[in-house]
């Protein structure tokens, strides 16, 4: 593939496959001519109703598709929602290498370790206003900015089209906790020397200002320490390096020694401290088990959860699930982070368990004790300034932070035409003079499984809100292989609320079990000169579930996994006398489908010949040789055959009992 316009000059292309229109899993491909480049590839939280998910992905079919065109991945900062994803993608193609900060590669290289991938690429750590070519087309600098997590890069790509400033995450902090301090200057003079196109950060476009500086919420953490009665506990993110910095400073202040609870909190203060962004004598830190033995007064609990996550250590001590912690009165809760969308139910219910433990807990932006690490509209003004664009993407975020950022956009003198709001999938086109939107590509979701191995397909996650919402139904009956039905149907129901008791249940199995032992089983088996037929059991029991969870849809207005069982039984198994002939059928008249000779009729499981009275489902397998349906039915006037609307959800595919 090349990168031109309609074929004719030559383009960079820029794909977004993640972070638009959506919070998290950021992950950018640029390409021009042969070349490929990725900038992160993140990961994003499950969302309600993704039950059993863990991780959510982007869809890598398009880096899957040109694998061989990869020249290398840049990195900007070592969150999640720009690293997370790269162990996984490592499985499915090679990344020949990675650029990008220390802290970043240092976090990635356990991951990968973790995930037996660290063969598939080369790590290369970078320094700020470092230069690495990717490729033949692609020179990348990285410039030092500032944001919640120490060692973070905006990146300056100069490609044959003109230079593009990719911000990254971003603030202006100028009061920064680690003392490094944006690179404004060399923002400025790729502003000065002509910038063809900006992709700039959008998670804070709505709200007007400066984002605060990280040493805002210093005096406020000090006095909830100064004030607290008991154990100081604190939930943060792992990966806020600066925040976790701040908090180890005032417990040695508050003479608070501390244990770490969460396994991302302790490799990353390891890794934070062996690179030396934290500073803290090992004194600091008492093991998880030893520190139920010191005084409330001289304790502080730094630990994962302050996003709601079930398994984070949290979580599980705000259900008393916890096998060191457990909620005092006398504590004092500190949750120094904002709910990231979609989190905040678990959020919420996480804080109201601790306060009904008797807990002091402290939260809200009221309390000053969390600020953003990203950039708001003043912070976005001044990067325009900067880099003064000729063309404008704002990127990292939903579609109304985007509009906003295109509205700020334009008041800084950026013509509305030069502006694209584009969404996961589309393709930026640029040439020095050009900007717009050509064939997209597929873009989508991955989801895994707690593992993050197993891929969680949209079947699987149906079944699962299926199970979650209406519960589910299994279904086991014995058929033979001559089409009998050879013992009562067994039903049981697992989280299944409805009027219809297990024998009422049983008897509407009966009936959809006779349909499609008069109306299904000339095509479901095949007579194999004279042995026993060819049954295929797995359309016998699908034919099942479908035929069920129509009725119980109409019938009930439920909708539950069905689960059908078939036990085979030998040819000649005699005959099971079915209670549906003696309970009355509450259902709407019967649908009538005319076929040549004879007639079927859905609901009434009767099928009728003009010269003959309906055969018994028990009798059908000798009474009507599957060769002379065939013969009278082709396969193409089968699928039209009774009832079978193109809407009916085929559920999964089940295998036959025994």
């Amino acid at each position: 593939m090349t990168s031109s316009t309609n074929g004719k000059q030559p383009c960079l292309r820029v794909i977004p496959l993640g972070g638009l229109h959506e919070i998290g899993k950021n992950t950018c491909v640029f390409e021009y001519g042969d070349d490929l480049m990725l900038v992160d590839a993140g990961l994003a939280f499950p969302s309600d109703g993704m039950h059993g998910v863990n991780v959510v992905l982007p869809d890598t079919s398009y880096l899957r598709e040109n694998q061989k065109r990869i020249r290398g991945m840049i990195v900007t900062h070592g969150h999640e929602d720009h690293i997370g994803g790269i162990p996984h993608h490592l499985k499915n193609f090679n990344i020949p290498v990675i650029y990008g900060p220390r802290l970043a590669m240092s976090m990635l290289q356990g991951k990968m370790e973790e995930a037996a991938v660290t063969d598939r690429t080369v790590i290369q750590t970078v320094s700020p206003r470092d230069v690495v070519k990717v490729g033949q087309h692609f020179k990348v600098e990285f410039i030092r900015n500032t944001h919640s997590i120490a060692d973070s890069f905006s990146l300056a790509i100069t490609t044959p089209v003109g230079v593009v400033v990719f911000t990254g995450d971003f603030k202006f902090d100028h009061t920064p906790v680690d003392g490094e301090y944006f690179d404004i200057q060399r923002m400025a003079h790729y502003g000065e020397q002509g910038v063809l196109c900006l992709f700039s950060d959008s998670t804070n476009a709505e709200i007007p200002g400066f984002t605060p500086p990280e040493r805002a919420v210093f005096p406020n953490l000090d006095r909830h320490f100064a004030n607290a009665e008991g154990r100081v506990i604190v939930t943060t993110f792992a990966s806020s390096v600066h925040r976790v910095s701040m908090i180890l400073e005032l417990a040695m202040k508050h003479g608070r020694k501390v244990g770490l609870l969460g396994r991302s909190m302790l490799n990353v203060i390891a890794k934070a401290r062996e690179l030396g962004y934290i500073r803290c004598p090992d004194e600091l830190f008492v093991p998880i088990k030893q520190i139920r033995d010191l005084p409330d007064r001289e304790t502080l609990l730094l630990m994962t959860g302050s996003q709601g996550e079930p398994l984070a250590a949290l979580s599980r001590i705000s259900r008393g699930e916890h096998p060191q912690v457990q909620v005092k009165s006398t504590d004092t809760i500190i949750f120094s982070a904002s709910p990231i969308p979609g989190n905040t139910i678990s959020v919420v219910n996480t804080i109201d368990r601790l306060m009904m433990m008797g807990a002091k807990v402290v939260y809200g932006k009221g309390e000053g004790i969390h600020v953003s690490g990203h950039g708001c509209q003043e912070d976005h003004k001044l990067m325009l300034a900067l880099t003064r664009p000729k063309f404008f993407v704002p990127v990292h975020g939903e579609h109304r932070m985007l509009v906003c950022h295109s509205r700020t956009a334009q008041s800084m003198g950026v013509p509305a035409d030069n502006i694209l709001i584009i969404d996961n999938g589309d393709v930026v086109e640029l040439t020095p003079d050009r900007i717009h939107k050509g064939e997209p590509v597929k873009a989508g979701i991955e989801l895994l499984d707690a593992s993050r191995n197993g891929i969680v397909d949209a079947r699987v996650l149906k079944e699962r809100q299926q199970l979650a919402e209406d519960g589910v139904i299994t279904l086991l009956t014995v058929i033979s292989t001559d089409g009998v039905m050879a013992a009562p149907p067994r039903v049981n129901l697992r989280g299944v609320v409805t009027t219809a008791d297990a024998r009422k249940l049983s008897v509407w199995a009966e009936r959809e079990i006779t349909w499609v032992l008069e109306n299904r089983w000339n095509q479901l088996s095949r007579n194999s000169g004279g042995k026993a037929p060819d049954v295929d059991w797995v359309g016998v029991q699908r034919e099942i579930e479908v035929g069920l969870q129509r009725r119980l849809r109409r019938e009930l207005q439920v909708e539950p996994l069905i689960i059908c069982l078939v036990q085979p039984a030998p040819g000649g198994t005699p005959a099971y006398k079915g209670r549906a002939d003696a309970e009355p059928d509450t259902r709407p008249a019967p649908r009538t489908v005319r076929h040549q000779s004879r007639e079927v009729v859905r609901d009434g499981a009767v099928r009728t010949a003009p010269a003959a009275a309906a055969t018994p489902a028990r009798q059908l397998a000798v009474a009507a040789p599957a060769a002379a349906v065939v013969k009278e039915e082709p396969q193409a006037e089968r699928r039209e055959e009774p009832e079978m609307p193109a809407n009916r959800v085929r559920r999964r595919r089940s295998t036959a009992a025994g």
